[in-house]
């Protein structure tokens, strides 16, 4: 992932914590919490979302790094199974 994709993801996660704090008193009543609540689950999951994300994507940096300091292994000839021969019916 980009820097600036990172930044975009993260940033319009923020946002959206932010706009769930102030939608609750600028729509008011149930209208209000019910946008509020929505925007902080939607901004919750992503953010937890974006850093396993993350986690995983520096988990196969490492594995690639770690692939291409070993040297590469002798290709082995598979063998292949014996053909069964059919039984004269």
């Amino acid at each position: 992932m980009r820097r600036r994709n990172r930044l975009l993801s993260f940033g319009a996660c923020a946002l959206a914590l932010v706009l769930a704090a102030i939608a609750s008193p600028a729509i008011g009543g149930i209208t209000g919490e019910a946008v509020a609540i929505a925007l902080a689950c939607v901004g919750g999951i992503a953010i937890v979302s974006l850093v396993f994300l993350e986690i995983g994507l520096s988990e196969d940096r490492e594995r690639a790094q770690a692939r291409a300091s070993e040297p590469a292994p002798a290709k082995r000839r598979l063998r292949r199974p014996p053909r069964r021969r059919r039984r004269p019916d």
